[in-house]
């Protein structure tokens, strides 16, 4: 099996590191542009239909989408995710780009020529300073209050893709490391030792701006829709379209929290202000577990009576009960919540129309939870048909975790 997973390593994350906008972030690991393509060639849609991803994280369906030409909503619990959907998958023209250019080069000889750089403000993150030395936050710091100061001489346009530009200096000098499944730290600060900190982040920021002002040329032929929402609420929010295809990929139940890898970026850009805000946005998230919602999971119960149609769902509750009460409530809530979300997904899909999902399987304890027959028996329980799952690739966790798409149709 490992050996024919190999074959569809261009349908991962992989893919997407030098591609374009794709690479704009790295934040949590995204699917690949190619497998977006793969499916959407597949389906053979027509002029006038309409693309759904419920889950646009960091945004590759969108922007595949907008490339295309395709008509495309998509939606997210997370603003800032939102945000960054739209920054990627925006029209900038050459006015824009040239807005760019000139915004950074003040930047950047401010940066050089002020005496004390004073921050115009330091998020609260908890623990700042196993992020960032002190030096490097208040270079940050007064970047980012020099992008303040220009909100309202500048458009959006160019004000989003300085944002960018700092987020990607920001996380370059942080002590984040991404060489595990989720974010964790470096020993050592990542700065080069051949300059001082100032000329280090203002390498690292004119590369940051060159590299988005040469992407932000490409073509975009049609931009997406972006909501703000909840994807257990689709028949509320999206009640304009009928959607020929949907392609997304749904938070995987593995306690991963998104909220905790994104937060330099949501703090930095302030769509966050303390841990309480954090965890309460986690909470509200399908599959969260950051902060306050670990103790809400804790109490949780069905709100009411929802069964999970998978023969052996009940015994993988109890396994895991054996050694943790609330991650067998994770476990519950999780699928609950998914249930619900693919109610909705039924009622906002076009008959004919398809849906293709990325998922990963879990483990807990010696407890396997089979992520990807659960959503296709989901799909099934609501009125899905031609049910299909295909293996992607294994990942680089424990030896059992795999990726897969799990599709189906709507008759």
């Amino acid at each position: 099996m490992n050996q024919q997973l190999k074959l569809f390593d261009h349908l991962t994350h992989r893919a997407n590191l030098h591609s374009s906008r794709y690479g704009w972030l790295r934040l949590t690991p995204a699917y690949s542009v190619h497998l977006v393509k793969t499916v959407l060639d597949d389906v053979r849609l027509q002029p006038d239909s309409v693309v759904l991803d419920p889950f646009c994280g960091t945004g590759t369906t969108a922007l595949v989408c907008a490339e295309q030409g395709i008509a495309c909503d998509t939606i997210d619990i997370n603003p800032f995710l939102v945000w960054l959907t739209k920054a990627k998958t925006q029209v900038y023209d050459p006015d824009d780009i040239r807005g760019l250019l000139e915004a950074s080069q003040e930047i950047v000889e401010m940066v050089k020529t002020t005496r004390v750089l004073t921050p115009v403000w330091i998020p609260p993150l908890h623990q700042i300073e196993k992020w960032w030395s002190a030096e490097i936050v208040h270079i940050l710091g007064f970047v980012m209050r020099m992008i303040c100061d220009m909100e309202q001489s500048l458009d959006t346009r160019i004000l989003d893709l300085l944002k960018i530009a700092f987020c990607r200096t920001m996380i370059t000098h942080s002590n984040a490391s991404f060489n595990h499944q989720s974010m964790s730290f470096k020993k050592t600060a990542n700065y080069s030792p051949f300059f001082n900190p100032r000329d280090d982040v203002i390498i690292t920021w004119e590369a940051a701006i060159h590299d988005l002002a040469q992407a932000a040329r490409t073509t975009i032929a049609r931009p997406p829709r972006t909501f703000v929402g909840d994807a257990r609420q689709l028949s509320t929010l999206l009640t304009a379209h009928y959607y020929a295809c949907v392609i997304t990929s749904p938070p995987y139940p593995n306690r991963m929290s998104y909220i905790r890898e994104l937060r330099p970026y949501m703090y930095w850009l302030r769509y966050l202000s303390d841990g309480r805000q954090a965890g309460e946005l986690d909470w509200q998230a399908i599959g969260g577990t950051w902060g306050a919602a670990t103790s809400h999971v804790s109490k949780w119960v069905p709100p009411h009576q929802l069964s999970i149609p998978h023969p052996l769902f009940s015994t993988i509750l109890e396994r895991i009960a054996e050694r943790s009460d609330t991650l067998t409530r994770y476990v519950h809530k999780y699928f609950y919540d998914m249930a619900k979300h693919i109610e909705e997904l039924f009622i906002v899909t076009a008959p004919g129309g398809s849906v293709h999902y990325i998922i990963g399987n879990s483990k807990f304890y010696d407890v396997l939870v089979p992520a990807e027959e659960i959503l296709a028996a989901l799909f099934e329980a609501s009125g899905f048909t031609n049910i299909a799952i295909k293996p992607i690739r294994k990942r680089t966790s424990k030896k059992e975790l795999y990726e897969y798409i799990v599709s189906a149709i709507k008759p």
